[in-house]
């Protein structure tokens, strides 16, 4: 991969990061190419477009307004593709997946692979240990085993 791309890439990913974090979901929005995704991997949530993911991330940040990023690292795996692994940090202080809020604090190690077409992303998919999540916001009554 050409470095003014990769380079590009990168500071798309930090951009998308940091709008997040800022909760400017326009300049999210921004960072895609065409019609965003979010495919959510523990919960099998796969939201596609402007619409479902504001909604998304509103839903989120409703139930953890400080949601952020830490020891973010980058690994550029092919020529389409970014892998950002990060450790995944919130306080549940509304409602999540259905259940009340505990207002207690979570740190997951998170992987989340970005699509890429030229530098802007096409699909994030993102990976990471739900359990561990409800565990520590003590809501392990949310899982359901069948």
């Amino acid at each position: 991969m050409d470095e003014d791309l990769k380079r590009r890439r990168l500071a798309r990913l930090e951009e998308h990061f940091a709008s997040e974090v800022d909760q400017e979901f326009d300049r999210t929005l921004a960072t895609f190419a065409g019609v965003p995704r979010y495919e959510i991997v523990p919960t099998g949530q796969v939201h596609e477009g402007d619409e479902a993911v504001l909604a998304y991330h509103r839903t989120q940040r409703t139930a953890f307004p400080d949601q952020r990023h830490d020891n973010v690292r980058f690994h550029f795996a092919d020529d389409d593709t970014v892998i950002s692994e990060f450790d995944l940090l919130g306080t549940n202080l509304g409602e999540f997946l259905g259940g009340a809020p505990t207002g207690k604090a979570f740190r997951v190690p998170t992987i989340a692979v970005f699509s890429f077409e030229d530098d802007k992303i096409v699909t994030e998919r993102v990976y990471l240990d739900l359990l561990s999540m409800l565990r520590q916001i003590d809501r392990l009554d949310l899982l359901q085993f069948r």
